[in-house]
């Protein structure tokens, strides 16, 4: 590998922190409150999380960027200073930021700045004009990676610093949900729910079902062979080799409305294959190994974006996730006996069996996948376990009533 690439993951909930930090991560950005471009697709954290997080973060040797990169009104400047304050008391790494105003804050308050997708950031000069700025770049979605390439070669060779005096570094997307519109400047939610994209409420308009009405005669065509404005997820995992031979410094997973199982899968995939990548066992069988993995989690399919040079986007053929597995919630924690190493459960929904593949999600330490080998229900051993029963599980962490317990069924089942 010719650079160093940091690994960078989505974390929407605690659970998807800790999973992020036992995938291999080597940074997570996070969103508060309602300046975040996932403020209502996904519950966000608060400004008093943002010690919690710093704390974790720093605890695992991982970095913590926080994004304040919705469109800033007057009246958010008040909560953006506040959220800018407690970045700076806890240590937090960096703003992700496109809002000039949030730069400004960030440097009177001497916070490190990243430069936001959301600013569009397509050519080396617009580059240079936010190095005084900032230290990493986020480029727009929509470049090659020959583009991204030439971007880098430029910072090299003009040896163009940032902030901190060493060289600007880019940040690209390597894995997730694309949108439609460029970087993300989309109208539609804006226009038909009064729910602006760009302040992190949109709706997702594109990713529905539509019919085309002929206006004189009232005649309508259903559009069923593509969802013509939603496009296929992004996978790099087959090109990786090229990505990072671009010389961009950071890659990121999108994905923090995601749950803690695609986040923890997404991430050790891409860690295991730049671990690959370094030390030369990179081949295109591992990466039909991992490419398998990915597909088990939430996508719509899967295409390269725009790195190869395609004009077009890729469209899903189903408005749902494509995934090969999934999760269906069967009960939470009730109890834990530490000096026996056991975990209880209140079996809310559905039926568990020995055999059956396992979830267990939680605040405290992420997620635990297992095989369920022995199945003990209402203090008997037994092969199965229905609504009402309470059940125990052999397990280190230490289970609360905040923990949950899913089983992973085939998508199709």
């Amino acid at each position: 590998m010719r650079h160093h690439v940091k690994l960078l993951a989505p974390a929407g909930s605690y659970e998807s922190l800790h999973a992020a930090i036992q995938a291999g991560a080597d940074a997570i950005y996070f969103g508060v409150e309602q300046l975040n471009m996932r403020a209502r697709s996904a519950p966000s954290f608060t400004t008093t999380d943002i010690g919690r997080v710093a704390a974790i973060c720093r605890n695992a040797g991982i970095r913590a960027y926080i994004t304040l990169n919705t469109v800033m009104f007057d009246h958010d400047m008040q909560l953006a200073r506040s959220i800018i304050r407690e970045v700076k008391k806890h240590g937090i790494d960096a703003v992700i930021a496109s809002d000039v105003a949030v730069m400004q804050l960030c440097r009177q308050q001497q916070v490190p700045v990243h430069i936001s997708t959301q600013a569009n950031v397509s050519n080396y000069a617009a580059v240079e004009f936010y190095a005084p700025m900032a230290d990493v770049v986020v480029l727009a979605r929509e470049l090659s990676l020959s583009q991204v390439a030439h971007i880098n070669r430029q910072i090299r060779r003009k040896q163009l610093k940032g902030v901190s005096g060493n060289l600007v570094e880019t940040e690209i997307f390597i894995h997730g949900a694309l949108c439609m519109a460029v970087s993300g400047k989309c109208y539609l939610s804006l226009h038909a729910h009064n729910a602006s994209a760009n302040r992190g409420a949109c709706q997702q308009n594109c990713r529905r079902p539509y019919q085309v009405t002929d206006m004189e005669t009232g005649h309508q065509l259903a559009i069923d062979n593509e969802y013509i404005m939603s496009p296929q997820d992004l996978c790099t995992i087959d090109i990786l080799d090229q990505v990072v031979a671009s010389g961009a410094s950071v890659l990121k997973i999108e994905g923090r409305t995601k749950g803690p199982e695609y986040v923890f899968t997404v991430t050790k995939a891409y860690h295991e294959a730049l671990r690959a990548l370094q030390d030369g066992s990179f081949t295109a069988e591992k990466a039909m190994q991992w490419k398998a993995e990915l597909a088990k989690v939430y996508n719509r399919g899967f295409w390269e974006g725009y790195y190869l040079g395609r004009e077009l986007g890729v469209w899903t053929a189903h408005p749902g996730s494509a995934a090969t597995e999934k999760k269906i919630h069967v009960g939470r924690g009730s109890h834990f006996y530490p000096k026996a190493g056991i975990a209880e459960f209140l079996v809310e929904s559905g039926k568990l069996e020995t055999g059956d593949t396992v979830l267990i999600t939680s605040p405290r330490f992420g997620m635990v996948r297992e095989t369920v080998d022995r199945l003990v229900v209402n203090g008997a051993e037994s092969s199965v376990a229905v609504k009402g029963d309470r059940i125990t599980i052999p397990m280190s962490q230490k289970i609360t009533t905040a923990d949950r317990l899913y089983k992973i069924i085939p998508a199709n089942g």
